[in-house]
């Protein structure tokens, strides 16, 4: 299905991930409408074209098709289903697509409330931190109808290069649980591995030559190996953002009973890191209990 010349687009969430995925979606030739709870976030995307919204309701009375990406289930939860909040205002017909990574089962709930209002949902959470989303270069995974997957993916382009149905709503969230048990247990691997070196007496970032194209390769190790080494802790990706993903993971794991002991060492790992005052730090904090700068 092709989109209407008079399709408006709206993009709720502007943070570190919302902002450059918005900016993308200007590159549209669909007029886009923001909103995000703190507007000072948005002020480079107005600058550059995009147009402000005053509140959640005001955006989706405009807009045929509405992106998301906020923090935690409960923010998505309240954006959607809230008084003032998507499905209470956006008209039949319209498209929610969220990219933020939430719990399954809340994918699973949204997109039966807006099949009740004419509405499509799908679940679109992404992959490749601040790096892909700046360059449009997201891993996008998504679930809900597959006709709505398909009007949409012109939009998925332009935000990522590696756009992948998965299948009915939840899918999206659920694959993104696989990849986030993956990257938990690499990142240890990765901080383990240059802690290792520097111990060693090592020149670390020649090891991160050395290892980061063979079979240890991986995006955490040649994007955030460096950080590490660099002692650059600021955030692609937070570590409280994290901690959420991973609690949603070892949440939906045990509803399955299945035991993830790399996933659970993880999350304590993460946990004490927090606790230690890096909740607003990269991921690649993490580094900081091995002993990193």
């Amino acid at each position: 299905m092709t989109l209407p010349e008079t399709t408006k687009i709206g993009f709720i969430g502007t943070g570190v991930m919302g902002k450059s995925m918005a900016r993308q979606l200007m590159k549209s030739k669909y007029p886009l409408h923001i909103y995000s709870r703190t507007k000072e976030k948005a002020k480079e995307l107005i600058k550059e074209g995009a147009i402000w919204e005053e509140s959640v309701a005001a955006l989706v009375a405009k807009c045929r098709i509405v992106f998301t990406i906020v923090g935690f289930p409960t923010d998505v939860e309240d954006v959607y289903l809230g008084d003032g909040g998507i499905l209470n205002n956006i008209s039949s017909g319209g498209y929610v697509i969220d990219m933020t990574t939430s719990q399954p089962q809340l994918a699973v709930k949204i997109s039966a409330e807006a099949e009740k209002k004419g509405v499509s949902a799908l679940d679109a959470p992404v992959s490749g931190g601040d790096t892909g989303a700046r360059n449009g270069q997201l891993s996008i995974m998504v679930g809900g109808e597959e006709k709505a997957y398909e009007t949409i993916l012109p939009l998925f382009l332009l935000m990522g290069t590696n756009i992948v149905y998965q299948g009915p709503a939840g899918s999206g969230q659920h694959t993104k649980m696989c990849n986030q048990i993956v990257i938990a247990a690499g990142m240890m691997g990765v901080c383990e591995a240059l802690a290792y070196a520097g111990h060693a007496g090592l020149d670390v970032e020649t090891v991160l030559k050395s290892i980061e194209s063979g079979a240890a390769g991986s995006w955490s190790l040649s994007n955030l190996g460096p950080r590490m080494i660099g002692g650059d802790f600021e955030p692609g990706f937070y570590v409280k953002h994290f901690i959420k993903d991973m609690i949603i993971a070892s949440e939906s794991a045990k509803s399955m009973n299945l035991e993830t002991p790399g996933l659970d060492l993880a999350k304590s790992l993460y946990e004490k890191l927090a606790e230690q005052g890096s909740s607003d730090d990269g991921t690649q904090a993490l580094f900081k209990i091995y002993g990193g700068k």
